[in-house]
């Protein structure tokens, strides 16, 4: 069983060491690293089309490119391997993908590469920044490829790849309930820009920090990790809103009949 890691926090990130011997632990597991050079958080699914790619070796065995996560489990798909994993894994991210954070999440990015080339995906993240009890996360995300594993077996027909993204709480291993399955909450708007003047009096802005969790009621993926459960959320990636598709149908039809008739 071959499985794939990437990151966005960087090949030299403590939470992409600590899942990959984690997962390099596990029976019949052959566990490879492409990640990003540097750190490339809130990157989602960006491509680097406009300039070239370079991978290089670390000390360690990991490699590492000068790209963005999605890039990295591109080109890793694409050619670098030479093989098709049977599993991609992402992360262990410093703090939470949850919510409206995962549109941003580069985290989430990578995983979903590999959800687009048919390969099933795993997103991990704790819940706060600092790698605390990191350690306990990275078993519990052993814990969960382990028990998937079996229905990865390349013998069998392949069914539908899946996509998950996955949030562990930083709390010691005995104080983790388990796994729980959640949706998406939602966060409030994010704080106010920060204004700066750089050292040549030009004006700089940053993006303030994300907002405050806005729906966090039982059976979202803030409830579960804030009642101390690791969460799982199942993703997709069709953003078509289906239950608006017969509201906007009537303006189309309008606009085209309009525009046959000035023909």
């Amino acid at each position: 069983m071959k499985i794939l890691i990437s990151n966005d926090d960087g090949y030299q990130a403590p939470g992409i060491v600590a899942l990959f011997e984690a997962l390099k632990g596990l029976v019949g597991v052959e566990v490879e690293v492409v990640a990003p050079e540097h750190n490339n958080s809130a990157k989602s699914n960006a491509l680097t089309l406009h300039s070239p790619l370079y991978v290089h070796t670390a000390h360690n065995g990991f490699r590492y490119v000068n790209g963005t996560p999605a890039d990295c489990v591109h080109i890793a798909l694409t050619g670098l391997l030479g093989y098709r994993p049977d599993l991609v894994v992402s992360g262990i991210n410093n703090g939470a993908n949850m919510g409206d954070d995962t549109i941003y999440s580069g985290t989430v990015g990578a995983a979903m590469e590999g959800y687009l080339f048919g390969i099933p995906a795993i997103a991990f993240s704790q819940t706060e920044r600092g790698w605390g009890h990191l350690d306990a996360a990275a078993e519990k995300a052993a814990e969960l490829v382990a028990q998937l594993l079996p229905s990865l077996d390349a013998s069998k027909p392949p069914a539908a790849p899946w996509l998950l993204n996955v949030n562990i709480p930083n709390r010691p291993a005995t104080e983790l309930k388990g796994f729980k399955v959640a949706r998406l909450g939602r966060r409030h708007s994010a704080e106010e820009v920060i204004v700066q003047t750089s050292p040549r009096g030009e004006t700089m802005y940053w993006i303030g920090n994300a907002g405050a969790a806005k729906d966090d009621a039982e059976g979202t993926d803030f409830h579960a990790a804030a009642t101390g459960y690791a969460t799982i959320t199942p993703l997709q990636v069709d953003l078509t809103d289906h239950e608006r598709l017969p509201y906007w149908a009537p303006l189309a039809a309008q606009m085209s009949k309009r525009s046959r008739s000035a023909e």
